[in-house]
This record gives structure tokens, sequence and C-alpha cells, in this order.
């Protein structure tokens, strides 16, 4: 499926504070989404910049992603990799703070990664496969092919890993991932 969702749940506040439903099979069942998740991961980045991606993992271990900032701010980022898709390469960026709440659905055939925008910024992610090291992949997160236009100023490089710093170009990159047929939209509920 090649649409993701900008998810913007509801928050119920008062004196106290405020209450959100993050995640309901129900309603994701609602929009065609039938994923059952079967693991949390929670990401911590101390420097402003800290950039992670743009990460997937290969069939049969494949993972669709729900996608939210709980400290902090972050610019996340998926880049459609379906073989055959007519936005191959394209990609989506959208804004995830603690502050607006926002959540991002990024299905099976999308690289992933996101840049922090803030210091002290935490992520948590559901996927719908476990990890599995031998089918972990990437795309290199400055690939010109890909174009992602990072919110960082000219002059800063983001903080990366050595696994990060190295990841392939897409040009170079055999995708296991077919076209479903859908093409690449981002949809806002």
């Amino acid at each position: 499926m090649g649409k993701l969702f900008l998810l913007k749940p509801k928050r119920f506040g008062d004196a106290r504070g405020w209450f959100m439903e993050t995640y309901s099979e129900k309603a994701f069942a609602a929009l065609g989404l039938h994923h059952g998740f079967v693991q949390d991961n929670h990401s911590f980045s101390a420097e402003s910049g800290t950039l992670r991606g743009l990460h997937f993992q290969t069939p049969p271990f494949a993972q669709a992603k729900l996608v939210r900032c709980t400290r902090g701010a972050m610019f996340d980022v998926a880049v459609d990799v379906q073989r055959g898709s007519p936005t191959y390469g394209q990609w989506i960026g959208c804004e995830l703070s603690a502050q607006n709440g926002h959540q991002l659905y990024i299905p099976v055939g999308f690289a992933h990664g996101f840049v922090t925008l803030t210091a002290d910024c935490e992520v948590q992610y559901k996927v719908s496969a476990p990890y599995a090291p031998a089918n972990d992949g990437g795309i290199l997160w400055s690939d010109p092919d890909i174009a992602v236009t990072w919110p960082l100023a000219e002059d800063v490089k983001p903080t990366l890993s050595g696994k990060d710093e190295v990841l392939p170009l897409l040009s170079g990159f055999e995708s296991p991932f077919d076209y479903d047929g859908v093409p690449m939209e981002l949809l806002e509920v």
C-alpha cells in the first residue's frame, strides 16, 4: 500500500493535562490498515541534528511503522522503494513533535529516516515485524537522486552512525519490494 497516513489524534485536556489514544486496531482497520504491530521501539537522540536513516527491513521481515515523537521535535521522512512504482525514489516528510502529537504511518516498501530538530529528542514507533539483523537495509540519507530537503542549516553536518554514513545509493539498490499498485500519497487523518 503506497498510502502514508499523517495521523492527528485528538487530545482531551483539562486542568490536569491531556489524554490521547495513540493506537486503535479498530480505527486502523477503518483506514484499511490491518497490521498486527509486534514490537515497540524507543530512541533517544541527545543532539539536535542527529539523523537516523534511511532504513528498512527486507522480506520476509519487512516492516510497516507507526512513528511519533514523544519529546522534542523531528522531521520524519519516508522514501518509496517499491520496484516499478511511479513514485520510486520520491519522498514525503513531515514534522512530528511532542507538542503537535502527530504520528506517521509508513507502509512496507518505504525507507524511513528522521532528523532531530531539538536536543534530547525521543522517538517511539511500532513495527509490524520483529527486528531481523540479516534483513536490515538502507539507502544513503544524502542520495542526490532522492534529494531529501532535510531542515538543517547549510553549514550543519548531521550526527550520523557509522552504518548510516556508508549506506548505498538508490542507483545501486535492487529493491526486494514489489509495487502494490497504489501510488505514494500522504493522507491526513
